[in-house]
């Protein structure tokens, strides 16, 4: 194993920045100095100067390979954690899926095989339960002791993966119970199917439509339900990919109540609108994603939310399906549209154009896209921070280059870009996983198998 010493940047973390050579052994930072005050030797001298050294991107929201109506996700674990890694991004938490009438561990156990050997980056996984009884709430204790403690559940997709109040309600209390995490798909599923139903009747079929029948009282309705199942419960609560600023205001009364219920966002929210739905000859087709894309005025309360620590996490909901041949499968019916975005190369270069524009500081940029994820989810400070012991994931990020994100450039699995021809500032440079270069002065020296998988903890933020 090689030492590695990284001088001349501004190390960026959660909590600090300061300029510092960064020293790495054995896979870990083993110390950080002030430029020039120490006299080490490497075997590789990594240049940093003008450039800010910051940790990994931990993405907690990713689905790759994910199996979704009668299509899958056109990222295999292979190319999704190599994307990632172009962008920044050093760990994924992805989502093991239970098939209905299998137990939990049959599902982790498929998507183990699926990962294992073929990720450039480290894993870790949560569990989706589309099947809540009473065989498979006794599993969720085994599953946290096995280092997978969140549970996510839906309120949307019946007949596919929904739950019912009951069901959600007895996994909050497992939960509870045990200091497991319950993630959330916080929307209306029922009432939404009406409305779906109801626009193909009038002839309304269109990708635009999807947005408009997802609405965003019913996902702020879904968001208000499960906060207060999980205070009957006694369970803390995850909102995944809140969109609406309906929901924020409900998850930040909650908070405001010293309630353990946290929120995450995505870039499409934050950068993409109901605009892009609209897009003409079946070009919306590319942003139907569930919860859906909303009018602009909504970005404003993301943004805020991010800034009041009422959202605290941005992770990416990375879903991808080709508009050829998979988004196609909606032409004449949006409900048939594949959803899902592309995006987990983009997260932390959007989100310094974010610094950029003012939204939000840089120590905020690296807490909400490695820090906090981290805590959130069991694997701080081994993950999210750069600190002596901390596994060795570090990024050069040169803030002063500009890109242009497109297809044509990018290395996700999928053809087009949400974000095409969106010029940001700020490119990654060099990519560290576990002290080994991943991506070297923007080329990719990585390979499959070098990721391996990452047993969490209980989330960080309770107890």
């Amino acid at each position: 194993m090689t030492r590695t010493l990284i001088t001349g940047g501004l190390v960026i973390t959660a909590a600090d920045e300061v300029h510092a050579d960064v020293l790495i052994e054995h896979g870990r930072v083993v110390a950080l100095a002030a430029p020039g005050t120490q006299e080490w030797t490497a075997d590789r001298v990594i240049d940093a100067s003008q450039k800010y050294v910051i940790p990994g991107g931990v993405d907690a929201h990713t689905h790759m390979e994910l199996p979704f109506g009668g299509t899958f996700a056109s990222d295999t674990f292979e190319t999704g954690t190599r994307a990632a890694a172009w962008g920044g991004t050093t760990t994924i938490v992805d989502f093991a899926v239970q098939a209905k009438g299998e137990s939990l561990q049959a599902g982790l156990n498929a998507w183990m095989e699926k990962a294992d050997g073929n990720c450039a980056i480290d894993y870790a996984f949560h569990m989706i339960m589309s099947d809540v009884n009473e065989a498979t709430l006794r599993e969720m204790p085994k599953l946290i002791e096995h280092g997978v403690s969140s549970f996510k559940l839906f309120m949307a997709y019946p007949g596919v993966f929904y739950s019912d109040d009951g069901q959600i309600l007895r996994a909050m209390q497992v939960a509870g119970d045990t200091g497991g995490l319950i993630m959330m798909h916080a929307e209306n599923g029922i009432a939404i199917d009406v409305l779906v139903e109801q626009a193909l009747v009038r002839g309304e079929t269109d990708p635009r439509y999807h947005g408009e029948v997802r609405k965003a009282l019913l996902e702020a309705e879904a968001t208000h339900r499960a906060i207060q199942l999980a205070r009957v419960a006694g369970s803390p609560l995850y909102v995944v990919h809140v969109s609406a600023q309906e929901a924020v205001a409900e998850l930040a009364a909650a908070r405001d109540k010293g309630l353990p219920v946290f929120g995450e966002t995505c870039p499409q929210y934050l950068f993409l609108s109901t605009d892009n739905l609209a897009e003409p000859d079946f070009e919306g087709a590319k942003y139907v994603c569930s919860t859906p894309l909303r009018p602009k005025e909504h970005q404003a309360a993301l943004w805020r939310g991010l800034r009041t620590n009422d959202l605290q996490v941005v992770s990416t909901d990375h879903c991808p399906f080709c508009f050829v041949g998979q988004k196609e499968l909606g032409r004449g019916d949006f409900s048939k549209i594949p959803n899902g975005l592309p995006g987990v190369e983009n997260r932390m270069d959007l989100l310094h154009q974010a610094v950029v524009d003012g939204h939000i500081s840089r120590r905020r940029w690296i807490e909400i896209a490695c820090a906090t994820p981290a805590r959130m989810f069991g694997i701080y400070p081994q993950k999210g921070t750069i600190a002596p012991g901390a596994d060795a994931d570090v990024v050069i990020y040169d803030p002063h280059a500009t890109q242009v994100l497109s297809a044509e450039t990018h290395h996700m699995n999928v053809d087009y870009s949400a974000y095409e021809g969106k010029t940001v500032t700020g490119q990654v440079e060099t990519v560290l996983s576990r002290g080994e270069v991943v991506v070297d002065q923007r080329k990719y020296v990585g390979h499959a198998g070098h990721g391996g998988f990452v047993p969490r903890g209980l989330c960080q933020y309770l107890g």
